[in-house]
């Protein structure tokens, strides 16, 4: 499971608590870590939370964000590739699925170009949203707004499965079928 997160901590404890926990579900339930390849913030606490829990954990970080982020040395195997391209590319073709926890810029473009990449049929892997403590509220109205507009389809809305429980979210995901369904809303219009 590919698990995009923030390198910050956030300003509630709930986030890193989070992130521990889908650490911790992820190795319960046998599945190993696909992430960022840093050793702070979300990103450290979900990679030491799996693999305390005897998860195999594989960062995926740039070159130039190495110092930055601070690359996590103790996870099964760290990554260092040349750009945020090859890091994106890595994520989906080392990954079954795909969940985001609360983050920055950098976990929503992870986000929405993997979920650009399901649209437009380059995957067939279910994304989750882990929404926690309703930090993605905010988002989540903005994607309705944007179907109420009719600039997205509800059903690739709904490729983006959202819950507030890990545990749920994760049996969700595993359950989860692809639609079919063509990307263009008013193609005649055009």
């Amino acid at each position: 499971m590919c698990v995009f997160c923030g390198s910050s901590p956030g300003v509630r404890p709930g986030y890193a608590a989070a992130a521990s926990r889908v650490g911790r579900l992820l190795a319960a339930r046998g599945l190993g870590v696909v992430y960022g390849g840093g050793n702070v913030g979300l990103m450290g606490a979900l990679a030491d939370a799996a693999m305390e829990a005897g998860a195999e954990v594989i960062g995926v970080i740039p070159e130039h964000l190495v110092r930055h982020e601070v690359a996590h040395s103790g996870v099964t195997e760290l990554r260092v590739v040349d750009s945020m391209h090859t890091r994106k590319a890595l994520f989906e073709e080392l990954s079954d699925g795909f969940l985001a926890l609360p983050g920055g810029l950098g976990t929503y473009e992870e986000l929405f170009e993997i979920l650009t990449w399901g649209q437009l049929g380059l995957h067939a892997k279910p994304v989750g949203l882990l929404d926690v403590e309703g930090f993605f509220a905010p988002l989540r109205a903005f994607l309705d707004h944007a179907v109420e507009e009719r600039f997205v389809r509800a059903e690739h809305r709904a490729m983006l499965l959202v819950d507030d429980d890990p545990e749920r979210l994760l049996d969700r995901m595993e359950a989860w079928q692809p639609a079919v369904v063509e990307k263009w809303l008013d193609r005649e219009r055009a």
